[in-house]
């Protein structure tokens, strides 16, 4: 099974997922038979490269605001032992 194929997080498979939608469109027995399995690979595997992509692109955004929040703590914690002698 595949998520929800048209979002905004896979504008990238687009061709390949319209590829699949009129292969799925020619009937029961066509799918049956297997005819949209090659098709449905080509869905997956662009699918898995574009969440592999938003799962690095997050993770690096994930890393910059942690080091911002530990940036603000150090900040906070130096200027509490400022105050307090």
């Amino acid at each position: 099974m595949h998520p929800h194929l048209h979002t905004k997080d896979n504008r990238g498979c687009e061709e390949v997922m319209a590829a699949l939608d009129e292969c799925h469109a020619q009937g029961f027995l066509h799918k049956l038979f297997g005819n949209c399995n090659s098709i449905k690979n080509e869905v997956n595997k662009c699918l898995r490269a574009e969440r592999l992509e938003r799962t690095a692109r997050n993770r690096e955004e994930a890393k910059k605001k942690r080091e911002k929040t530990l940036a603000m703590w150090r900040e906070i914690d130096e200027a509490e032992k400022e105050a307090n002698g």
